[in-house]
């Protein structure tokens, strides 16, 4: 009988992307999502009856327990980037990820795969410091859980690098934080799917931890002024101090808090992020030892999609060289 899946996250950005690989490779799918009556688009990713919608919200045990019944596999994609009303990263991160590895332990499921993220607890961001008390939550109910920990994921919808062009369209000044240093190695969503599965497929990948990175690794910098030459947009670069990023970061995330309809440009705790670079350890385990040989790149992506920020749009008169 083919292998039915649970998927907490699976209509957020990352979690489309799963789902579609899921259906591809043949498994059923259940979507544990707060608001299924939103998630009609997921059902057309496979084939008729292969994609489930399911309620559940993953602070409320009963609603998790109900989602488990029957399935062979959980994979766990619920994340945070700030925190508003009462979704914060202890309740959703830590306990969320908690709550549904107890609940999967309970229904004695052993195939469980958790999404973290590449980051470093000497940051003193509060976001990496639930990540981490979230996968050892994970660990600590299911031993053989694997531990899925991407670098900045890119894709149509991603968070990164539409939110930079998106600010170049209000400003003409772009900040280089900290002086641009930061190095990150952008991963593309679906590389990162076909990771999800290729750990559910793999005996091999129980218990262990991988960190996921793109081809290519780039400062902060580099980012910035390669989305600037993409959608034609030039602008003044202007370094600034870390430290007075995240006064600024706190103090909008103060403000944006009380209105759970927005989303702060950036806060203080995701400028402690910066500190240190998001990039794939040396020692650590990666896509070549799920069997991937070869990921995406940002060139091959990002220009599909950052069009839309373009002075003409599509018809902006294409620059050569």
């Amino acid at each position: 009988m083919t292998q039915l899946v649970t998927v907490f996250g699976g209509s957020g950005f990352v979690g489309k992307y799963v789902v579609r690989a899921l259906c591809k490779a043949g498994y059923r799918v259940r979507v544990a999502m707060r608001r299924p009556h939103l998630g009609n688009d997921l059902r057309v990713m496979g084939v008729v009856g292969q994609v489930q919608l399911v309620q559940a919200n993953v602070k409320n045990p009963e609603s998790i327990a109900r989602a488990l019944e029957g399935v062979d596999a959980v994979i766990n994609l619920v994340g945070l980037l700030s925190e508003k009303g009462s979704q914060t990263f202890n309740n959703v991160v830590e306990e969320g990820a908690k709550n549904v590895a107890e609940a999967a332990k309970a229904a004695k499921i052993k195939k469980f795969v958790f999404m973290s993220a590449i980051h470093n607890d000497e940051s003193g961001s509060k976001y990496a410091q639930t990540k981490t008390a979230a996968e050892n939550a994970v660990k600590a109910a299911i031993p053989s859980a694997t531990i899925i920990r991407p670098s900045v994921i890119f894709g149509v919808e991603d968070d990164f690098f539409n939110k930079f062009a998106a600010m170049s369209r209000l400003t003409p000044i772009m900040p280089l934080i900290g002086g641009g240093k930061t190095l990150f190695q952008p991963v593309y969503a679906n590389d990162v799917a076909l990771a999800f599965v290729a750990s559910l497929q793999n005996p091999k990948a129980e218990g262990k931890t991988y960190e996921l990175g793109g081809p290519e690794t780039y400062s902060f910098e580099q980012i910035i002024k390669y989305i600037q030459k993409e959608i034609c947009r030039p602008r003044l670069y202007v370094n600034i101090p870390l430290g007075l990023m995240q006064f600024g970061g706190s103090v909008l995330d103060a403000l944006f808090r009380i209105n759970p309809f927005a989303e702060p440009p950036f806060t203080g705790d995701q400028m402690k992020l910066l500190k240190f670079d998001n990039v794939v350890g040396a020692k650590s385990l990666g896509f070549k030892d799920l069997g991937i040989s070869e990921t995406t790149s940002v060139e091959a992506i990002v220009p599909s999609y950052l069009y839309r920020f373009k002075p003409h749009g599509q018809f902006e008169p294409r620059v050569v060289g």
